[in-house]
């Protein structure tokens, strides 16, 4: 994949001669100052509220939100010059509606503004990432307390529970009739309120190794009396035979020792059991994914993430680019005999494994 660059800074490259790749590097630059702005903009609301596609000053924008004018204009000036939103003959800004599809809480085709909250989750811990270039480990999970909020974002706009349910025939139908549900790694447990309310005879239950996680999972639970979270290392997870649906959601490659996760989850199973693995799409080797869509966010991600958790708590450090080929050795690895890999049409980043022992 080659850096692109805008229609600006190619005119402005003819004009002056500048060569392609720095043309392209100083789009990038603009490109992730404009991810900055897009996150600010998606937590505070601003995106939300220009919804609609009403004409407003500054001024009118940020007396609707109560935040300081100032700080609202120049936020509108870093927008509308990365061609987010649109000033018209008088001053005012506008949020076409094009764009307001993709951004906001409440984007009615997922929020890709709040995706952007990643550049600021990882940006903190670049010293240490450059320490661990130079004298090894990792960084830990601590050192990233936003990370379970954004997560649980991104999560919104990747998890869709018919599709997920959808790729096990009958799946439905014994949820519907009660059967026992593990998450491993649920973090804040939302793919598991979902599934409590829909399916009140079926009992779930979500492991984490983060407390302040699993805290928040317990109360936004509330009174669903089929659901139960529990702070586990899932390392050293002793279940057996006592589920018979397991979930991960992007959960697997950044664990310390992903094969013993496997064998454990394996061993969690009953017969006729089922684990579905959502995880990052990509292959294995670095040359298959030049073409990947998203390889430079899922490399980077991961050096600054994925990888480096798993390496602070002395583990192998698989990445998120572990790729396919990678998963289907693991899986196998770890006693499933039955392994099928799909991808859902609305989530661009990761894969989905049905396996079964």
């Amino acid at each position: 994949m080659c850096l692109a660059h805008s229609p600006v800074i190619e005119a402005y490259a003819r004009e002056t001669g500048l060569p392609p790749f720095a043309a392209a590097l100083i789009d990038t630059l603009n490109k992730a100052a404009s991810a900055m702005s897009l996150s600010i903009g998606h937590r505070l609301g601003l995106f939300d509220a220009m919804r609609g596609g009403a004409a407003e000053t500054p001024g009118d924008l940020a007396g609707r939100l109560g935040l300081e004018e100032r700080y609202v204009a120049e936020w509108l000036g870093a927008v509308t010059t990365a061609g987010i939103t649109h000033i018209d003959a008088q001053g005012r800004y506008s949020l076409p509606e094009e764009h307001a599809l993709f951004l906001g809480e409440d984007a009615p085709l997922g929020s890709m503004s709040g995706m952007m909250q990643w550049i600021g989750v990882l940006a903190p811990v670049e010293d240490d990432i450059m320490r661990c270039f130079r004298e090894g480990g990792g960084v830990p999970y601590s050192s990233y307390p936003r990370f379970h909020e954004v997560m649980e974002q991104e999560g919104a706009l990747t998890f869709d529970p018919d599709a997920t349910l959808g790729l096990v025939e009958g799946l439905v139908r014994r949820l519907e009739r009660g059967i026992d549900v593990l998450d491993v790694g649920c973090g804040r447990g939302r793919a598991l309120r979902i599934f409590s309310e829909r399916f009140p005879n079926s009992r779930f239950t979500g492991y984490d190794l983060g407390a302040d996680a699993i805290a928040t999972a317990r109360e936004q639970a509330g009174g669903l009396g089929n659901l139960r979270f529990e702070v586990r290392d899932c390392m050293r997870m002793k279940d057996e035979a006592a589920f018979d649906l397991v979930f991960t959601f992007d959960a697997i490659h950044d664990q310390p020792h992903p094969a013993i996760l496997l064998a454990n989850i394996r061993r969690a199973l009953r017969e006729g059991g089922v684990y579905i693995a959502q995880d990052i799409w990509a292959r294995t080797k670095v040359a298959d994914n030049r073409d990947h869509p998203l390889a430079p966010f899922m490399y980077t991600i991961s050096l600054m993430h994925c990888m480096t958790v798993s390496l602070a708590q002395g583990g192998i450090g698989l990445g998120a680019a572990w790729g396919e080929e990678k998963a289907f050795e693991l899986f196998a690895e770890a006693g499933f005999g039955e392994v099928a890999m799909e991808r859902l049409p609305h989530d661009m980043q990761n894969a989905y494994y049905v396996c079964r022992p």
